[in-house]
């Protein structure tokens, strides 16, 4: 693996002294999504404790919206830590594709959780059929996002591949 693969770039990106790999001159598409949605659930997390502060936790039926979704304490850690792991395992291509199988397959559960517990006093997510669909959205972004860090993935393994054949030869 060459090192600019495992600084969080790709095989064409520019070799920097910078070794974290840290740096947006070198994001892909798919590392390029993750980041724009770990933001926005950072954001929604923020924005969600700003309308419910900390009362009834893990409450049914808050009334308390961001928008049109109806969100708890619970619901407003959910977003937070998936917008920090987020942000955490971007930066690495595989670490992009772990995040969206993180966010497709959790937010698809989600989904489903969903179908059966809107509206039952035990939902302890405070779900709205609103929130429901974007759960399913988000779990298409998921897999969106594993996509196009799997191409990314395997666009670089076969430029390596190419490489070591030229080199034998």
């Amino acid at each position: 693996m060459s090192e600019s693969l495992r600084r969080g770039g790709y095989a064409g990106a520019p070799r920097t002294a910078d070794t974290s790999g840290r740096s947006l001159t070198t994001l892909r598409p798919s590392q390029w999504v993750a980041l724009a949605i770990s933001v926005v659930f950072v954001v929604v997390g923020i924005a969600g404790f700003i309308a419910t502060g900390f009362d009834d936790f893990a409450a049914h039926d808050t009334g308390e919206k961001i928008l049109i979704f109806e969100v708890n304490p619970l619901h407003n850690i959910v977003h937070l830590a998936l917008g920090v792991l987020g942000l955490a395992l971007l930066w690495r291509l595989r670490g992009t594709l772990s995040y969206g199988i993180i966010v497709a397959v959790g937010y698809g559960a989600a989904f489903i959780y969903g179908l059966v517990a809107i509206d039952k006093s035990w939902d302890f997510l405070s779900l709205n059929w609103e929130d429901n669909w974007l759960h399913l959205g988000l779990a298409a972004l998921g897999l969106v996002i594993a996509a196009l860090a799997a191409r990314d993935i395997r666009a670089y393994d076969d430029r390596e591949h190419a490489a070591d054949r030229a080199g034998r030869s």
